[in-house]
């Protein structure tokens, strides 16, 4: 064995046996391979345990990881990438579809949800928009037909760009050009119990105009927070606003939607960034994960609008990924390097265990191996050298963690007056 794959193997190992949360919690994570330098499938288990992950989303099917989380627990959602919407209006290949990368890996991988396309309505490609929701379609017909459809619910993921107005968000709506294609998916969630998928991304918002938005507001650090006046709703924090901007749309389309849930399908902080890409860098994601990951453990993930809800939250991203295009910071979202150190420490506690006995509180990722200048994506292939033979080219051209809706629709300008400037964390 290589002296790479012997040090990767150690980390797992201390991972594994030293990182047990104290809390069960819900805690999602965003399994990414748009890379030439991760570790197989098999090694992530342990990393994802380490920061409590009970939920993992994959961008694709891939038949390695399907079979690598066989047994493990794990709550999988997987994706089926914009490239195949088109195909998929055929109700036989959506059926041979949800039996080659569905069914075939049940019970073992414990498959809950598919989502089929990612940020489609907003990408500007009319004829993808128009094959979203009969894709939609004929995937929950596969998956009645093979008499799944009560454990496993088919949704898609949107960008907050469908949103229009969009502060307070007690005034937000949806974009009165999107409502012909979206209010059909949204009677399919209604109809199914299904989910409404959101990427939403702080970052982008203080990026945008960081003299005028509080970066503790941001970070989910202590800070004065604002008063929505049309609900009076209380905000300490951006995440929890832009949810209930999408909640208060969902309202404002009519009564019928109000039931339906939302989860945060991305979520993260760059930790490295280039000159321009203001807020990126290690010690900001470090405050925006930890203590988000903090707030699921602590049970906390209740917004204003619905108190009574759960909110569940993926978080960007698990591994740094070095074949990602665009801006620096496309590569640096990662928790991980790719040889299973730590990009910086999320200052989680967690009890070692043995034999039963709990002995102690360690930090999950104890060490960090990068500077407060951020990573580069870390040294290659410590487990094994892993490349995916067909990563999605949706997920590496339209992943959300690099589209920006128009700062003047979404909490950019807002928070001038509202909230009191901590700009120097």
């Amino acid at each position: 064995m290589a002296s790479s794959q012997i040090s990767f193997s150690l980390v797992c190992l201390a991972l594994l046996f030293f990182s047990f949360p104290l809390t069960v919690t819900s805690i999602g994570i965003n399994y990414g391979q748009v890379a030439n330098n991760l570790p197989p499938p098999k090694n992530v288990i342990p990393l994802l345990k380490s920061v409590g992950a009970t939920k993992v989303k994959l961008y694709d099917a891939d038949p390695q990881a399907l079979r690598a989380f066989s047994g493990s627990g794990f709550d999988l959602t997987v994706s089926l990438g914009n490239e195949y919407l088109a195909q998929m209006k055929d109700s036989d290949k959506a059926r041979d579809w949800v039996k080659q990368n569905v069914q075939a890996y049940l019970p073992g991988t414990k498959i809950v949800a598919i989502v089929v396309g990612n940020e489609v309505l907003t990408s500007n490609q009319s004829d993808l928009s128009a094959a979203l929701f009969p894709a939609m379609q004929s995937i929950h017909g596969a998956l009645v037909d093979c008499g799944l459809n009560k454990q496993i619910f088919v949704t898609t993921a949107h960008s907050l760009a469908i949103l229009d107005v969009s502060y307070p968000p007690s005034a937000t709506s949806f974009r009165h050009d999107l409502l012909g294609t979206l209010t059909p998916i949204l009677d399919f969630h209604v109809k199914t119990g299904s989910p409404i998928l959101i990427n939403a991304y702080p970052f982008f918002a203080y990026e945008g105009n960081p003299k005028h938005i509080s970066l503790d507001f941001v970070l989910f650090q202590p800070n004065q927070g604002f008063t929505d006046p049309g609900s009076n709703f209380h905000y300490d924090n951006m995440l929890f606003a832009q949810v209930d901007a999408v909640y208060h749309a969902l309202d404002a389309v009519g009564i019928s939607y109000k039931k339906v849930p939302i989860v945060v399908s991305e979520t993260g902080w760059p930790s490295n960034g280039d000159p321009q890409e203001v807020g990126a860098n290690c010690d900001n994601a470090r405050k925006y994960n930890g203590n988000l990951i903090k707030m699921m453990m602590s049970k906390k993930m209740r917004t204003p609008i619905r108190p009574d809800c759960d909110l569940t939250i993926f978080v960007f991203a698990l591994f740094n990924e070095n074949m990602k295009p665009g801006p620096t910071s496309e590569r640096n979202y990662g928790l991980f390097n790719p040889d299973g150190t730590p990009v910086y420490s999320l200052g989680i506690k967690t009890s070692s265990s043995s034999g039963g006995s709990s002995s102690g509180s360690k930090n999950s990722t104890g060490g960090g191996s990068t500077s407060s200048g951020g990573t580069t994506g870390g040294s290659p292939g410590g487990g094994g050298i892993y490349t995916p033979e067909n990563p999605s080219p949706d997920y590496m051209s339209i992943s959300s963690a690099r589209v920006k809706f128009s700062t003047s629709h979404f909490l950019v300008y807002c928070f001038t007056s509202s909230v009191v400037l901590h700009l120097g964390v």
